[in-house]
């Protein structure tokens, strides 16, 4: 009887351990996808948001009035890139995910630094970011962020 407990717990670890790197492992790619986003926008690297921000993406930025499509965000991401401007930091401090099979909503707040004209600015709030695993590739379909006061 002691065997065949010992054998059952020694299963059950090994099944809690292969389903914790299993979740790890998309964790990771959900997390890379998220930074590819952010970082391919303020490159202006279009050919990887376009792997990444797929048509019929919704964005509401934080100060702006009018919600983005992809065309809107892309052509956004040209401009901020065309001026000169760079990014120096990006930092996620706080993330909690909500997964409903394919799809995870990730709750963050980010802060980032930029510099453009010479001229160092910071800029931090929260963001809700929606992610679709489509093919093992995770998307980012649509967003919300704010600032912080």
């Amino acid at each position: 009887m002691r065997r065949l407990i010992w054998v059952t717990a020694a299963f059950m670890g090994i099944l809690t351990l292969t389903a914790t790197a299993f979740a790890s492992k998309e964790e990771t790619d959900l997390f890379a996808a998220r930074e590819a986003v952010w970082r391919s926008w303020f490159a202006g690297d279009i050919q990887t948001l376009e792997k990444l921000v797929p048509q019929g993406t919704l964005a509401i930025n934080a100060g702006e009035e009018k919600w983005q499509n992809q065309a809107e965000i892309f052509e956004e991401s040209k401009q901020f890139h065309a001026t000169g401007a760079r990014l120096i930091r990006l930092e996620f401090p706080r993330t909690e995910i909500q997964r409903f099979g394919n799809v995870a909503i990730l709750y963050s707040k980010y802060q980032y630094e930029i510099e453009s004209s010479g001229k160092r600015s910071i800029r931090s709030g929260r963001a809700t970011e929606v992610f679709l695993l489509t093919h093992g590739q995770w998307t980012n379909p649509g967003w919300h962020t704010d600032t912080e006061q």
